[in-house]
């Protein structure tokens, strides 16, 4: 199968999953990491909007 103009032997194959195996590790991780983050702020109230933006506009 060729992908992006090049063949992939079954050398490439195995480092592709091996970095798919990794960078999915990591997401999870990071998933994982907000949720935990999400459920320890659900019981704090909402920050305060900034003084000089009222009503919490952006610019």
């Amino acid at each position: 199968m060729a992908t992006m103009g090049r063949a992939m032997s079954g050398n490439d194959d195995g480092a592709r999953s091996q970095r798919l195996k990794a960078a999915l590790r990591d997401n999870l991780r990071r998933r994982k990491a907000q949720a935990r983050g999400r459920e320890a702020a659900e019981g704090e109230p909402a920050p305060e909007p900034p003084a000089d933006r009222p009503g919490g506009e952006r610019r």
